[in-house]
């Protein structure tokens, strides 16, 4: 090791030379810091790029921000919004709901379950979620009654299709069906996941198979399944813009009746940028504290939450001032004659 092009001596500390002998070899030697010159560059880069962006954003007219404000929390556009996030509930929770069970499906011994689940994810992943949507919407023209009775025999209840399917329960059922496919997925990679060698533990220990899935597969299962999950409702939570072609009056597509009627047409598009926006950063927001709950345990340190960051980068500034006037009046004492307080 060498220090300034020196040979460091054996007793040379990397932490200093503080607490090295006055008038020694190590410490006459000087500690040098690392640089990471190229670190610098590629920040200034950034910041520089992105107040061109910011400053581009700003001041270009085109934008007209003035139409944005005014039309952000329009009452249309707020029941739009709860249209969406409605849509975006029910798809999420039939979804994971039917998914895991078709996961459990996948995992279990009858080759019968085993080939229907695989089936129904090939069939609702092939499928593109837009021919999905059409074929519920239009499901009163493939049948027109839907009757509840004894299978291949006599039904006790009828209703038409129509009634009973309207736009808004297609939807729902078009995007709850569709997201099952892929939840399945990640709930299974999840089971998948969790060391078998642990259940077989449980299962010699006499441990009830309804509490091993609920004390030792689930919490496991849940740190692999969180961040695929999060990912796949953000992306449903924007994916609700497809059902615009069936009429119904979410986000996306009551942004195209107000600029078709105004033809203010980038303003209502960034109407609809800024509230994705808003929804996907809640839901950020809280899959980053869901995960960090199902970390504990398999983590030394929890990762620190923003509040937690804010307050360590508060205490930092902090005891930086603090060091730097005492050295401002360690000096001025020096300078004085006068013992610092």
């Amino acid at each position: 090791m060498t220090v300034d092009g020196k040979p460091a001596t054996r007793g040379f500390s990397p932490i200093g030379t503080a607490d090295a002998e006055p008038g020694s070899e190590v410490a006459s030697l000087r500690v040098v810091p690392a640089r990471h010159p190229w670190r610098w560059v590629a920040s200034g880069v950034t910041v520089v790029l992105l107040a061109m962006a910011l400053h581009a954003l700003v001041t270009n007219p085109a934008w007209e921000w003035h139409v944005v404000s005014q039309y952000l929390f329009y009452e249309t556009i707020l029941r739009a919004v709860g249209v969406t996030l409605q849509l975006t509930a029910l798809g999420i929770l039939i979804g994971f709901a039917l998914g895991t069970v078709l996961a459990l499906m996948r995992l279990s011994p009858s080759p019968l379950l085993q080939a229907f689940a695989w089936g129904y994810v090939w069939l609702f992943r092939s499928v593109p979620l837009i021919l999905q949507l059409l074929f519920w919407f239009n499901l009163a023209l493939l049948y027109d009654r839907i009757s509840l009775g004894i299978p291949f025999g006599p039904s006790f209840w009828e209703f038409r299709t129509q009634d009973l399917v309207g736009p808004l329960t297609a939807a729902a059922l078009g995007l709850a069906l569709h997201q099952a496919a892929y939840c399945a997925e990640i709930v299974r990679a999840g089971f998948l996941s969790v060391d078998q060698g642990q259940l077989e533990a449980a299962a010699a220990l006499g441990i009830p198979r309804r509490r091993q899935i609920r004390r030792i597969l689930l919490p496991q299962a849940m740190r692999t399944i969180i961040p695929t999950a999060g990912n796949e409702i953000i992306g449903l939570v924007k994916g609700t813009s497809v059902v615009y072609i069936m009429a119904i009056p979410e986000l996306f597509y009551q942004v195209q009746v107000i600029y078709a009627r105004n033809g203010r047409v980038i303003a209502l598009l960034l109407v609809a940028a800024i509230w994705y926006l808003l929804l996907t950063t809640v839901l950020s927001i809280a899959q980053f504290y869901v995960e960090r709950y199902y970390a504990r345990g398999a983590v030394r340190m929890l990762p620190p939450t923003p509040w937690q960051r804010v307050r360590a980068a508060a205490a930092q500034l902090d005891a930086e001032r603090r060091r730097r006037r005492s050295d401002r009046q360690r000096l001025d004492a020096e300078l004085t004659g006068k013992e610092a307080p």
